[in-house]
């Protein structure tokens, strides 16, 4: 099932003295239980696209045209249409964990207030234990001591285990994870990606994925498309673009990527090599 078509999508952001065309003609799909990456360097409109799908780019500052149609509706026209859909059938997980929950209003609240959105009819006992049940899911320890914690109080890893939690609890088709892991320590990155592939393979979700990182790119994805100054100059399945890049901008993204190698420390003096003694 088409979960996501996109089709010669445009962004023209306004910038009071002049207009810049930050999507320049995108088309994309995603089907069910696929995951499809845009990657590109800062400014390549990535993130822009992912926003315009959501809607959440100003009326009075970015000008949308094309179509983006989810689960068969286009969004792209009133926002009547994505007011309905996002948080039921496409919900978003946040670039910064530290800054997108309330730092005010414990985690326990937010939760279920995210519950509610989709199943507003139930009860304030029910809403906690579903909010619990998600935060077991992702793998967020003791979460009934965690549910009465302020955000401050958690770290950056169990709080994007908390937003892909709130994410998971609106059994949305589409999820939207814009640069998931590029405000975390990268000791916690491979935790947040398997949990979002064992997620995946659980619920069958669509994921699109927002990164500059290859390697994430290469782990998640089905399909990957290279973004450079709002248009794609690549595309396909991922072992083909990143094993056999065709276009000189992939191809410089790839050798970019450190490779790791004999390395000796100059700060550290070398281990004195005893002499064989002889007699």
């Amino acid at each position: 099932m088409r979960v996501l078509e996109v089709t010669d999508l445009q962004v023209e952001l306004l910038t009071g003295t002049s207009v810049v065309r930050a999507v320049d003609g995108v088309s994309f799909h995603i089907d069910e239980g696929e995951t499809v990456t845009i990657i590109g360097e800062s400014g390549s409109g990535k993130s822009t696209t992912a926003m315009a799908i959501l809607r959440l780019l100003p009326d009075d500052l970015a000008v949308i045209s094309g179509e983006a149609r989810i689960g068969g509706q286009d969004v792209t026209g009133s926002r009547k249409v994505i007011d309905k859909l996002r948080g039921r059938a496409v919900a978003l997980i946040p670039q910064d964990p530290m800054t997108a929950l309330n730092p005010i209003r414990t985690i326990g609240r937010q939760m279920t207030e995210a519950v509610r959105i989709k199943y507003p009819d139930l009860g304030k006992a029910e809403a906690k234990a579903r909010a619990l049940s998600l935060m077991e899911q992702v793998h967020i320890r003791n979460p009934a001591k965690q549910f009465d914690a302020y955000p401050h109080q958690l770290s950056g890893g169990m709080l994007q285990r908390v937003l892909i939690a709130m994410a998971v609890s609106t059994d949305a088709d589409l999820i939207v994870a814009d640069e998931p892991t590029s405000a975390l320590d990268v000791t916690v990155q491979a935790g947040i990606l398997d949990l979002l592939l064992e997620l995946q393979e659980q619920t069958g979700i669509a994921l699109l994925l927002i990164t500059h990182d290859l390697g994430v790119a290469r782990l998640m994805s089905d399909r990957v498309h290279v973004m450079k100054s709002g248009a794609f100059v690549e595309g396909g399945p991922v072992t083909d673009v990143v094993d056999h890049p065709q276009h000189p901008y992939t191809q410089k993204l790839l050798g970019a990527i450190p490779e790791l190698g004999p390395w000796e420390d100059p700060g550290v003096t070398p281990p004195l090599v005893k002499e064989a003694s002889h007699g």
